[in-house]
Formats: C-alpha cells, structure tokens, sequence
C-alpha cells in the first residue's frame, strides 16, 4: 500500500502541476481502488453492491474539483478514503435506510488508522473544537484515537447509547460545519 500510496502522491503533485497524463493515469487506476471501497461500505450497509459506480462517480467528481485542497506533502490515501466515506454516507443518506445499521459495523471506516494520521484525522480535530465537550471527546476517542463504541464509553464513563448519540450529534455538527450552514 505504501508504494501505491507514493505512487498516487507523485502523479497528483504532477497533476497540480499541470501534467494531464499524469491526472489520466492517477484517475485510471483510483477507479478500482474506489470501487472496492464503496462496495465493501454498501455490503457492510446491508445494501446491493450495484451502487457502487455511481458512488466512484461522485467520488472521482469530488477529487476533480477537490483536488486543490489536498496537501501535497501529506498522503494521498487517507484523503481519499475520507472522500470516499462522506460520499458514501450521502449517497446511503438520499437513498433511504432499508434497515438498521450497527454503527459497530463501521467502526473501521470512523477510526482512523494508527500507522497513517493523515489530513482527514487532523482536519476532524481542527473542526471538532467548535463542538459541545462530549461530542468533541467521542469524535476525539473514535476518529484520532481510533477506538470502538465500547472502549470509548468506557473510557469516556458513558454508556454505549449516549456514545452512539454524541457521535452522530457531532457528526452532523461537524457535517454543519463543513456546509457553513453553523
């Protein structure tokens, strides 16, 4: 992963640069890796992976007109994992729950990853000060520290639920934030 990682970085530096092949090939093979992504959320959401492309779409649109706002000395990866997930989480959003979905079942997706604190970690952190002290300790606990509903409620000394419900408080807080609708 680190040598794909590199890889990705280097032709998107060279896109931000200009280089068109380089933005050609960098999309070309994010494709494969985006599809997995959202089929492997959709499946984890109990929905049909079918949804998939048009999730890549919305991804690959997102890196288009986003692309400036990554930073070029960081990971790539870690940023378009993040990309990934909003998108996913919008697109299962406008279609509708069609049941229950443990927020457990996610908790790879929220935690961030121990060997990479990339933009999207320290990003949550910067906007997460603007949240009420509990919501901001969840996020904290779930996204930098990269624990479960369980560990932080323990840690927290909060039952389960009341993780569950600041979690997805400040996550719509945090959603309100980056809308500027706050």
């Amino acid at each position: 992963m680190r040598d794909r990682n590199d890889e990705w970085s280097a032709w998107m530096r060279a896109a931000l640069a200009g280089d068109e092949a380089a933005y050609g090939r960098l999309l070309r093979e994010l494709t494969p890796f985006l599809r997995t992504i959202a089929r492997s959320g959709l499946a984890r959401a109990g929905r049909g992976t079918a949804e998939a492309e048009d999730i890549v779409q919305e991804v690959l649109i997102a890196v288009h007109t986003k692309r400036t706002s990554w930073i070029p000395t960081e990971p790539l990866v870690p940023w378009l994992r993040a990309i990934t997930r909003h998108k996913l989480i919008d697109h299962l959003r406008r279609r509708g729950g069609t049941g229950h979905v443990d927020i457990d079942d996610l908790s790879e997706v929220i935690a961030a990853p121990t060997d990479e604190p990339g933009i999207a970690t320290r990003d949550v952190v910067k906007l997460a000060e603007g949240l009420p002290a509990g919501q901001k300790a969840v996020i904290h606990a779930m996204f930098v520290d990269g624990k479960d509903t369980k560990d932080t409620a323990s840690a927290l000394s909060m039952s389960e639920g009341a993780v569950r419900v600041a979690l997805h408080r400040g996550l719509a807080g945090l959603a309100k934030m980056l809308r500027g609708t706050v």
